[in-house]
């Protein structure tokens, strides 16, 4: 039985023999110095190559002016905790960039050392399938780690967190920005299925730590690192129980588990070098649908009937999607999927663990007409045939990026919106941002993850309306927090949405994120002006 604890004394491994060689160094230190420092004494890839550097300093924000002195690759976690030791001594800026998929701007850089986990992919992974538990490194893309899962579990188990950047996000920025996927509710995000974290502090100490095992007391945590022993107060500011990726964790009663604090902090207190999350079982295969609907309202109520029929726990289902207004304008094959325009569309996904795809159908057939026995069951699309499979991928893939082809050619500028508002108030925010888009006459669609609530509208302005759009932005995004939501269920905050943190929960909970990180990094060197300026 693990004792709780709210002490955490990390150590020096890594770096104690070289602390003296660091400090010499940081007496008289420019950036070809540290270069060669790194390069010759510890072979670590290093480069002062502006085009070499320039691919790592963006991100799939696209958000511009990133920039860097001196770009390094470690290999190993001595490496890191050199490099990160180094920048606290010298006291440089320093940026962590993963797979570089985020569309929040935290991966880019403002100036300093870049430090890219590209090269941190060992020891391998591996999976205890007596106790369900996969350990990975986290330079490596996260479905590589999803399907060795599979392979080392002979399909017994698997990693159910499936975001759509999974080909390219790495493993150890899907914990950063606790990245969730299709799965609706709690356990369609990382911090769910995050075990333990192998974590590095700024200054170059190293701590292991298990879930459970360090708890907050009285709303802080005590770091211990050598001698030197720092006071980290919790953020208490409070947070909507609903999906949600604004902020780092926070508690407003209760005490939290560190490594709650970590997951989904975005790099701003300390670089998690290893990692190990539970496994599920795996389903023996799934029941796919596409479910037409008449109109929106249908969906919300459908979302409802689902809500209760699940007894408030909508991961009994592995996808809830929703195809809505204007989709079919940029639907690849939509007179396959629709017989109206006015249609909507709904995508279910059914784990299937005992029985077969035909009982699992019967079985949905009836939770249909108990929904609306006007249900055309006929018109439901098994999506189960490979073909017609491969028809709907192209068909819900086609919706971005031909909206996004559409607002090039227009030349304005792209807003997706991340916001997400609790159940009862669903509907409400809906119509009211519809009524302002209509009345500001600009071009939209809206698409996303029904289970949650959380829906994408996709504005596509015309250049000429590139500050209405804005305006209705910071309108939807206003209206979110005012109805119980956030700005930000799944994508984070990063460097662009940090006028969106402050606006959602004020300048309080800034300074309280504030005053945790400077327990960890005094002069705020890492991950600069991620979450705030």
């Amino acid at each position: 039985m693990i004792k709780l604890n709210h002490i955490l004394i990390f150590n020096n491994h890594y770096i104690k023999d070289d602390i003296n060689n660091i400090n010499k160094i940081a007496i008289n230190w420019d950036y070809t110095i540290i270069h060669d420092f790194f390069k010759n004494n510890y072979f670590i890839d290093s480069s002062l190559d502006s085009d070499i550097i320039k691919p790592f300093t963006r991100d799939w924000s696209n958000l511009p002016g990133g920039h860097a002195d001196l770009l390094l690759r470690p290999s190993t976690v001595e490496q890191c905790a050199l490099i990160l030791r180094t920048c606290y001594i010298c006291k440089i800026p320093i940026t962590i960039s993963a797979g570089q998929t985020n569309l929040t701007g935290s991966a880019i850089p403002n100036g300093g050392i870049l430090l890219s986990t590209s090269k941190l992919n060992s020891p391998a992974v591996s999976v205890d399938i007596i106790k369900k538990i996969a350990t990975s490194p986290v330079g490596i893309p996260l479905e590589l780690m999803r399907d060795e899962i599979l392979k080392q579990s002979k399909n017994l188990l698997y990693y159910p967190v499936d975001p759509t950047s999974r080909n390219d996000a790495y493993v150890g920025g899907t914990i950063s920005c606790n990245a969730s996927g299709f799965i609706p509710g709690i356990k369609g995000a990382t911090r769910y299925w995050v075990e333990e974290i192998d974590l590095l502090l700024l200054n170059g100490y190293y701590l292991k730590i298990k879930r459970g095992e360090y708890k907050s007391c009285k709303g802080e945590f005590i770091i211990n690192c050598g001698d030197k022993k720092n006071i980290l107060p919790v953020p208490y500011y409070k947070r909507p129980d609903i999906k949600n990726a604004s902020g780092p964790f926070s508690s407003y009663n209760d005490d939290i588990d560190f490594i709650d604090l970590i997951i989904g902090s975005e790099g701003i207190f300390g670089m998690i070098t290893r990692c190990s999350f539970t496994l599920d079982q795996k389903p023996k295969e799934h029941l796919e649908l596409f479910i037409r609907l008449k109109d929106e309202e249908e969906a919300i109520e459908f979302h409802h009937f689902l809500y209760e029929y699940f007894n408030y726990d909508m991961s009994k289902v592995t996808a809830l999607e929703y195809f809505g207004f204007n989709c079919q304008t940029y639907m690849k094959h939509k007179d396959f999927f629709f017989r109206t325009e006015t249609e909507v569309g709904v995508y279910l996904q059914v784990p299937i663990y005992n029985g077969t795809v035909n009982e699992m159908t019967i079985k949905w057939g009836d939770v249909l007409n108990k929904f609306n026995q006007s249900i055309d069951l006929e018109s439901v699309i098994i999506l189960n045939d490979s073909l017609i499979w491969k028809k709907f991928f192209e068909a819900r893939h086609s919706i971005p990026d031909n909206a996004l082809t559409k607002t090039r050619q227009l030349g304005g500028i792209s807003i997706i919106t991340d916001t997400i508002v609790p159940p009862e108030n669903f509907k409400k925010y809906l119509n009211k941002i519809h009524d302002r888009l209509q009345a500001e006459n600009i071009e939209y669609l809206l698409f996303g993850h029904l289970g949650d609530c959380h829906l994408h509208f996709h504005l596509i302005p015309s250049d000429k309306q590139n500050d209405q759009c804005i305006k209705v932005y910071d309108y939807m995004i206003d209206l979110s927090a005012q109805l119980g939501g956030v700005y930000s269920a799944e994508h984070g905050t990063g460097k662009r949405k940090r006028n969106d943190f402050k606006k959602c929960y004020g300048i309080g909970a800034v300074n309280m994120i504030r005053k945790s990180k400077l327990a960890l990094d005094p002069d705020l060197l890492l991950n600069k002006g991620n979450v705030f300026n």
